[in-house]
């Protein structure tokens, strides 16, 4: 789903059971294998904050009500390679391209590296997203195109994975919240490490012209106050028991009681964003589908910063 105006396999269960309980589990996540000298943004960055110990928001009820009580949460990645958000790793030899952008004032110039066969996010979104595992950047794109030996987009933005930067208020990114998206994705290393240890990016059907931090940008339809703004933050309650979930979906689960998920776009409600991998079991992933809106609860967030 995009947006209005402006756009605004197998995994070791018992390994899985031992670290997702395991308290050692916080702080910043561990450098991926796939860039071991990158950090997926600082500790202190609010995606990489736990916020259990937040109060809840006010009107929680009425903002969960308008995205959708009893709707399902619904994991929007799976084992097939175009189905979530893929990304791409590139390295000081990848070949850097300029893009055109169709929202160029809101969009960083570049070059982006692009791997000669890139993958790229099925649907009309068309999300390319590219760390350059040499230098800790990552490159994002939106409704990306190749026509002969050019490069046409939507928008784009570069992010320096080892700072805390913002994108300036009011402007979009690859997202419609003007936000990174690989932070936000379920990735299936995390998983079979045993800990996500970050939020989680989500959508929502209907959106307010508004956005909150960490946020920048909004693609909304309504000025409701019932509606939810672009950067809201949810998590599951802690009532909710784990038990009779399989270890990689408690996994997920515990991220989304812990640190939560961000609203970055409009799309299906409490759809979370992944990284697309055959080693994941969809029938197992499934089970994420158990849950509902009036399982969770909005996060107020107004003291959270990036630090």
């Amino acid at each position: 789903m995009r947006r209005p105006g402006i756009r605004g396999g197998a995994i070791a269960a018992t390994a899985i059971a031992a670290l997702a309980t395991a308290a050692v589990l916080v702080g910043q996540p561990a450098h991926p294998t796939w860039a071991p000298r990158c950090t997926i943004f600082p500790a202190g960055n609010v995606w990489n904050q736990r916020v259990s110990a937040l109060p809840v928001a006010r009107n929680s009820h009425r903002l969960l009500a308008t995205i959708g009580l009893a709707s399902h949460l619904h994991p929007d990645f799976s084992n097939q390679g175009g189905y979530g958000i893929p990304f791409n790793v590139a390295t000081a030899r990848t070949p850097r391209y300029r893009v055109s952008f169709l929202y160029s004032r809101e969009s960083d110039r570049g070059p982006y590296p692009i791997p000669a066969k890139p993958r790229i996010e099925g649907g009309s979104d068309r999300h390319l997203l590219v760390v350059n595992r040499d230098t800790c950047r990552l490159y994002e794109l939106y409704d990306v195109h190749h026509v002969g030996s050019h490069w046409t987009a939507g928008s784009g933005a570069i992010w320096n994975l080892s700072s805390n930067a913002l994108r300036p208020a009011g402007w979009t990114s690859a997202d419609a919240a003007g936000l990174p998206i690989l932070p936000g994705l379920v990735r299936y290393d995390e998983v079979q490490r045993g800990a996500i240890l970050h939020a989680i990016r989500f959508t929502a059907p209907i959106t307010r012209r508004a956005f909150i931090y960490p946020a920048r940008h909004q693609a909304g339809s309504t000025n409701s106050a019932s509606a939810p703004p672009m950067g809201l933050r949810l998590r599951l309650k802690r009532s909710v028991s784990l038990r009779g979930f399989s270890p990689p979906v408690r996994v997920i689960l515990t991220a989304l009681r812990d640190y939560g998920m961000i609203l970055a776009d409009n799309g299906s409600p409490f759809y979370i964003s992944g990284a697309p991998d055959r080693r994941w079991n969809d029938d197992v992933l499934h089970q994420l589908t158990r849950l509902t809106g009036a399982n969770f609860e909005v996060v107020n967030t107004s003291a959270l910063r990036n630090h």
